[in-house]
This record gives structure tokens, sequence and C-alpha cells, in this order.
């Protein structure tokens, strides 16, 4: 479904807001069928469910919100429309034609994003109503309300899923080369760990390391590496180029992953908990003799006083140390898109070959294509409290930093104390 511009007899914008791409189920019954698919919301027969659009005015002004709506033959449905926290529009949905109906109209004082909850009151038939997009208008609606306008390539999944954004760090031209060891502290605030968060804290050119959200109950720490084949289906990569697990710590499990990239993937059980600050650590070492470089990740857990082994992965056809360093924070489940996630990185630190370590103190703010293409505009990055933070989805408007912002903090003066004996290399 395409966002089409059409101008009415009185010369304002029309819009077509694809709910496919713009809308969420935020609240929902453990039972509930429903559901947002590319062709709109399906299922909505629960009275649990709330379903919520979102899109971003520019311009104060007033906003009009349509839809065409249809409920199955002969019967009828009440539904009530909220218009970012106005009063409740209640409409009657009858027939199996589709007709347009007003959801909601207000004025708009502020730019940022705007809200509509539509939820039910009553039903004759078996659904509340049949909906695949919305059409807004109004002095508010201009050319640069932010939405995702269409399904190109997967942008409905991509979306939803929210932009992932990222500190790319500095390094002194002192101690570029031969970097040995990568270290890095992550602390998510409580409340900010939604399922579906991926709180990466030591990424390096070939693969990443940090923390999952994997549902109500599990939580995980994750170590990837790619490999030099360029392929999202790991059953395609050719012998001599896949990673190999030489070792990996105690309960630790071991795959292939594909999808983004292919290659060797760990990942340990671990309850890991906002509001508590964790280490990471990251080891390269370049081998000479089968042109290839070994990659170790270890996980510093406070409850456990200890450092722990996750993963070490061999990737054939490259001779490198550590390059590329960078942070990112990102969500994997698009029915999660819609809740805030932030996340503090702190203390980076690299050691070169020579023993020497150096603070990593400044970094580039990024984003992927849903951020740089401006399908959503709800991320921000910075620093609080001499921290690097990454801040993104929930569709806030407090943001205030722009892609391609350089960052700094006061560079730390005491390096992390690291019994190297004790972590087996």
């Amino acid at each position: 479904m395409n966002s089409s511009l059409s101008t009415s007899q009185n010369n304002e914008l029309n819009l077509v807001v694809p709910l496919g791409g713009n809308s969420f189920i935020t609240k929902k019954s453990v039972n509930s069928q429903a559901a947002v698919t590319t062709n709109g919301w399906i299922n909505w027969s629960s009275a649990s469910e709330v379903f919520s659009v979102y899109f971003r005015i520019n311009t104060p002004g007033i906003l009009k919100l349509y839809g065409y709506l249809n409920v199955t033959d002969n019967s009828s449905s009440m539904i009530q429309c909220t218009l970012s926290g106005n009063e409740p529009h209640i409409i009657k949905i009858t027939g199996s034609k589709r007709k347009e109906y007003l959801l909601g109209q207000c004025h708009i004082t502020k730019v940022g994003y705007v809200k509509l909850d539509v939820q039910r009151i009553s039903k004759t038939g078996h659904v509340f109503a049949n909906v695949q997009e919305l059409f807004i208008n109004g002095s508010a609606v201009d050319q640069n309300t932010v939405f995702v306008k269409n399904n190109e390539c997967n942008m409905f999944y991509w979306g939803r899923r929210g932009p992932s954004i990222h500190l790319n760090f500095y390094l002194d031209e002192t101690c570029k080369e031969n970097v040995e060891w990568f270290y890095s502290e992550l602390t998510v605030p409580k409340g900010c760990d939604p399922i579906g968060s991926f709180f990466m804290a030591n990424g390096f050119g070939e693969g990443y390391f940090g923390i999952q959200v994997n549902s109500e109950t599990e939580r995980k720490i994750l170590f990837s590496v790619w490999s030099p084949c360029e392929t999202d289906d790991p059953n395609c990569i050719p012998e001599g180029q896949r990673i190999k697990c030489l070792r990996k710590g105690s309960g630790v499990q071991v795959c292939e992953f594909g999808c983004e990239g292919s290659g060797g993937q760990s990942f340990l059980r671990y309850t890991w908990k906002s509001e508590t600050t964790y280490k990471f650590l990251l080891h390269a070492q370049p081998n000479t003799t089968n042109a290839s470089t070994t990659y170790t990740a270890y996980f510093y857990a406070p409850e456990l006083s200890e450092w722990l082994l996750i993963a070490s992965f061999s990737r054939p056809c490259i001779q490198t140390w550590l390059t590329n360093l960078h942070s990112f924070v990102e969500n994997f489940i698009p029915e999660t898109g819609h809740i805030t996630r932030k996340a503090y990185f702190d203390n980076q630190w690299i050691r070169n070959t020579e023993g020497q370590w150096k603070p990593l103190h400044k970094a580039n703010f990024t984003g992927d294509e849903t951020a740089r293409k401006e399908h959503r505009l709800d991320y921000d990055g910075g620093i609080e409290n001499g921290r690097f933070y990454l801040r993104h989805c929930g569709f806030f408007i407090d943001n205030s930093a722009n892609l391609d912002t350089i960052f700094s903090v006061q560079p730390k003066d005491k390096a992390p104390e690291i019994h190297f004996d004790l972590l087996g290399i």
C-alpha cells in the first residue's frame, strides 16, 4: 500500500497512512488473535485490544483523520477513537460496504508525534471493523509529515522495528594500530528494556557482542562473528569460509546465524538486570599460520564477581587486530517498536599489543536507513552525566541529536584492572 498524495477541494493535502507500517497493538490479551499485517488489522474481535497509530506532524494546525471501514454483512459495531489524548470520538460502523468515517479532529499546537488509539465498545458481528489505512488532512498536514509511506524493501517490517542507532568510536592516531583488546561498560535504565531489545556494547569490523531481551522470561548475552562469505543463508557458506568455535564458556550455546549476513553465533542465557553495570571485554589475535583471526569475548557478571568466557571464534580469510569499534541499540521484534529503549555506554578503553591502555572518549552518532530516510524520527543520543547514551523507539518528541553529530566525554584516567592470566587465554 502506497501513501498517496492528493489535494482536496479546499487545497488541503490528503495523505494515506498505511496501518501495516505505522500501527501497533498496544493492549492485547494473552489469547488474542489480533495482528497488524501488511494489509492492516486482522482478527480484531476481542474487547481487550487497543490499536495505536503513530505519525509525526511538523506544522501546528488542524488535523483530521478519516478511515474507510466496514464490518460483516448485517452487523454493526461501535468503536472509540482517541486522538492524542483528546476527547474520545465514538463511531458506529455498519454494513459490509466500505464507507468513509471521521475518526478524529484536533488542533495540533506543537511539532511531534501524534497517536491515535482505537478500541472497541460493542459489536454484533465477528469483528469490530476491517481497517487497512487512514487518511489525514488539515492545515497541520504537509509533505514533511513523517511516517512509513509504503512497503518498498519490506519497509513495513523495518519501520515497525524502529530506527537502529550507533556510536562509532574514534581511535587516537597514536593507537590505531595493533588494537588487541576492547573494553566497555553498559547500563540499561529501569523500564528501558522491553522485549526485543539488543544493547550491543562491543562491536567491531567482523562482529558484535552485547545483551538481549528475548522474552518475559529469557535474556541472553550474545557474541557473533560474520563469515567472509556474503550471504544471508549460512548453509551456502563454503567450508573454507565458515566460522569455527575454538572454545566456549559453561552453559554457552553455539550455532550459525543468517538473514542479516551469516556466521557463527554464541549465547549464554543469563538474567541480566536493568540498573546494573555490566562489563564487556573483546580480544583479537591474528594468526599468520593459517590466515585467520581469533576473536574471544568475555562478560563480567557483577552478580558472580568474575569474568565469564562466552566464546572464542576463528574467522578465516582475514588477519587483523580490532577495527571499527562501535556500540548500538536496536529492536528485533516489530510488535514492540512502540516502546522506548535506552542504554548508557561508558568507560571505553582499548589495549594494544604493547600493553598500553588508551581511553576512547569521542564517538560519531549514526543511524540505519529507517532513521536516515526519515521513516521514523524517534531516536536520540548524546551524553548524560559523563556517559554516552542511545535512546530509540517509543515515538518520543524530546529528541535533540542529529545524525552524524560527534560527541565527546571527558577521558577516563584509570584503566581497567584485568587479571589477564585468569582469563585462560
